[in-house]
């Protein structure tokens, strides 16, 4: 059976059959509420105004059947099928949609050669694929000269950065159309003309809805619109189960509650989201932010995030924001590790929490951070001398002969415990890259740091005369 919608059955008689057996069964069973809901004209759709609202970019190519192809980059449940289906509704093109969870090879050149011959006989061929950030590079690649030549208008759906999972190639061929999640408010309006729509929604049932249902439907959304309607559904289906009349079907606050069960966030473990949260978190616990880095901690820790991954990253920020301005940092770190590892869920949360908190309020230095970074450079950039002969070990007698260990000075011999000594090789000799900041016990580090350029010259003095 053919993978694509609209493309001809197999000529087999018995397979052509079960598939119309299939498509009939389909066609009477009863659509979920999010698709029958699905807007059929531009005037319908709700949100994306930076792209849709009169005279923005996204609405003049399509009034202007302008034939790029383009990539709708946005999370899940904000209308890009939606709109690809109103483009090919708009533009009379044949409209072919496929997943690339299921498509090989075979299939896309299947469908290329299709649209090939369609565009002879003047068919214009829009090409919907959803997930596109799951082909790989050769079978992105089978897209490019069919693109290039005009016969199919591809519009891609992704819920991951294009920068980094479609092909330079396609990718430059492409518009790139960035939707954003739907606003509360948008989704409480998506509900209601639900609940009021008597031939594609629930307007039958006779459903009242508090405000107050809605909003919480909303906001448990996360944007999401395909989610705010299975809630929706959900919640209908459980006020006509039990209401008697139909005056007393309405949705209340705890039948909303109820239909949502648990709150649903937008994240992907292994997606772009997870990288911004970790981000945020990172980020708020280096500005000093208390209330926003145990904001975005509970927001991963919540949508399902592994809590060791966490405890890493809070160990990175010990190493890399706070530094050597609180050394107290990494040892607290490293013990949130340990409890949460000893505690788990939920306990080991407060460790972690604990730990974010301590970081976001200590004093900060990147110090060593950009010191080690300055010596990575040097390894890679600058020769790579031999050690000074004075800081070699002579266990042997040839070693000696040959100047090994010769003119090292033992530091604790010496009355600063600071030797007037040559330790980095010589292209590198003057060269600092430590510089401790006025933050935390680092400024008592810089003292010292003072302290032993002092004691150093002095022991030169002291070697020379």
């Amino acid at each position: 059976m053919s993978l694509f919608r609209n493309l001809p059955e197999p000529e087999d008689e018995r397979e052509s059959q079960q598939s119309r057996r299939k498509r009939e069964i389909e066609e009477r069973a009863p659509r979920p509420l999010a698709d029958r809901m699905r807007p059929q004209t531009l005037d319908e759709f709700v949100g994306q105004e930076q792209l849709l609202a009169p005279g923005k970019p996204l609405r003049v190519q399509i009034e202007r059947d302008d034939p790029a192809s383009m990539i709708f980059w946005g999370p899940p449940g904000v209308g890009k099928t939606t709109l690809a289906h109103i483009i090919a509704h708009m533009t009379r093109a044949e409209f072919l949609e496929f997943s690339a969870v299921l498509a090989g090879i075979k299939e896309i050149k299947q469908v290329m050669t299709e649209a090939e011959k369609a565009r002879q006989y003047g068919t214009r061929t829009i090409v919907f694929i959803d997930e596109i950030h799951r082909f790989n590079k050769a079978q992105q690649d089978a897209f490019l000269p069919h693109v290039e030549k005009g016969n199919i208008r591809l519009i891609g759906a992704t819920t991951e950065n294009p920068s980094f999972e479609i092909i330079s190639a396609l990718l430059s061929r492409c518009r790139v159309y960035i939707l954003k999640p739907l606003e509360e408010e948008q989704i409480v309006q998506l509900l209601r003309r639900a609940l009021d729509d008597r031939e594609r929604g629930l307007g039958e049932l006779q459903l009242a809805a508090d405000d107050d249902a809605l909003e919480l439907i909303a906001s448990y959304s996360s944007g999401d619109a395909r989610t705010a309607y299975n809630a929706l559904e959900v919640a209908a289906s459980l006020v006509v189960g039990t209401a008697e009349a139909t005056a007393q079907r309405r949705v209340t606050a705890e039948i909303a509650r109820e239909a949502l069960q648990k709150r649903v966030l937008l994240y992907d473990k292994a997606g772009e989201e997870h990288y911004n949260l970790i981000s945020a978190l990172h980020k708020s616990v280096r500005n000093s932010g208390v209330d926003a880095s145990l904001y975005w901690l509970g927001r991963m820790l919540h949508s399902g995030e592994d809590p060791l991954y966490i405890a890493r990253r809070v160990v990175r920020m010990a190493v890399e924001d706070v530094g050597l301005a609180d050394p107290n940092a990494l040892r607290i770190t490293l013990a949130a590790r340990d409890a949460y590892d000893f505690l788990g869920t939920p306990e080991g949360e407060l460790a972690l929490a604990q730990a974010v908190a301590y970081l976001a309020l200590a004093p900060k230095s990147n110090a060593i951070y950009k010191a080690y970074g300055e010596v990575q450079a040097d390894v890679e950039q600058t020769a790579a001398q031999p050690v000074p002969l004075h800081l070699r070990n002579a266990p042997t007698g040839l070693m000696k002969h040959v100047g090994y260990a010769k003119g090292y000075q033992y530091a604790h011999d010496l009355e600063d415990k600071v030797a007037d000594m040559q330790c980095l090789p010589d292209n590198l000799r003057d060269r600092q890259y430590y510089r401790p900041t006025l933050e935390g016990l680092e400024r008592k580090l810089g003292e010292r740091m003072e302290e032993i350029r002092r004691a150093r010259q002095n022991a030169g003095r002291k070697t020379k005369d």
